[in-house]
């Protein structure tokens, strides 16, 4: 990852002041670093040393970090991992213009590998991407919306950047169809699992801890697991009070509708979906090599079903 962070801080390196200084911000702000590490281990599990891995493990990394700006500007958000979003600090503009930045060093980047693969793979994975925000877009407060469309959602905005890192982890280390598949399998899976239990924290979780505010979705008017849950096992008067919140965006009943998703078991149908997703990816990192690499990417599985933050 010290490889990684090197290849990142380079990168970043642009003419423009402003676009620098937009781009440190939001790249050195605390991020979990997840998908370029997933690239990392999946390297690792399938003997891969080259020195391209660092190379598309940043390239991973600034894609997801183009989305985040552009995610901030769309959803009006103020708080990211405890400070102020790059939205909140440096205004709209400057936002979108250096994800746009982002997305174009990426893909200046990812020629590198000299692997028409490699590009494929990362622009279908952006083009996916883009889909899935205005897929969640067309969906805002929209009370209707079931569990296979926001399935849809997630797939699409947050596991396919998953799913992408694992699969070009096994693309640079020439790995069989079979194995290559395994892998992206267990990208998209820790990739639900892992938004599924970030929708869960937006309702039981500390604004400390996850460094954004409680209550963003609801404001955003996003139907998200939690609360197609609730409103399924909720009664009459349950779901027209969760459905006026999601269709306003309003905040005055959140504390009543963390007490009715807690209350109508929503969190544990949340949970055990997250957690079927989590014992798919465990069971696709089983067919790679045994080794320490494939091991901690089934402990990382594992790690998701405790998350706090």
């Amino acid at each position: 990852m010290r490889e990684v962070d090197a290849v990142i801080a380079r990168r970043l390196d642009s003419g423009v002041p402003l676009v620098g200084q937009v781009s440190h911000y939001i790249i050195s702000s605390g991020g979990k670093r997840l998908r370029p590490a997933l690239l990392l281990m999946v390297c690792g599990a399938l003997g891969y040393r080259g020195e391209q891995r660092f190379n598309l493990a940043a390239v991973v990394e600034f894609i997801h970090t183009a989305t985040l700006l552009h995610d901030d500007v769309v959803d009006e958000s103020t708080l990211r991992r405890g400070r102020a979003t790059a939205n909140e600090s440096f205004g709209n503009p400057a936002s979108v213009l250096v994800g746009d930045f982002l997305y174009s060093r990426a893909f200046q980047m990812m020629l590198d590998a000299h692997d028409i693969r490699v590009m494929e793979i990362l622009a279908d994975a952006t083009n996916v991407i883009a889909e899935g925000e205005v897929m969640q877009l067309m969906n805002m407060h929209d009370p209707e919306l079931d569990e296979p469309a926001y399935v849809q959602v997630i797939r699409s905005k947050t596991a396919k950047l998953f799913e992408a890192s694992a699969r070009l982890g096994a693309v640079l280390a020439r790995a069989t169809p079979q194995v290559e598949q395994a892998c992206a399998d267990y990208g998209q899976a820790l990739g639900t699992a892992f938004q599924v239990i970030d929708d869960v924290l937006d309702y039981t979780g500390a604004t400390a801890e996850m460094g954004k505010n409680l209550g963003d979705d609801l404001r955003e008017g996003k139907v998200t697991l939690p609360l197609i849950a609730a409103m399924r096992r909720g009664s009459a008067a349950q779901r027209d009070l969760i459905r006026h919140a999601v269709e306003t965006g309003g905040l005055e009943e959140l504390d009543h509708i963390m007490a009715i998703v807690r209350e109508t078991g929503a969190l544990e149908v949340a949970h055990e979906a997250a957690a079927a997703e989590a014992q798919r990816a465990m069971s696709a990192a089983l067919q790679l090599p045994h080794n320490d690499h494939a091991q901690a990417l089934v402990q990382l599985a594992a790690s998701l079903l405790v998350r706090r933050y």
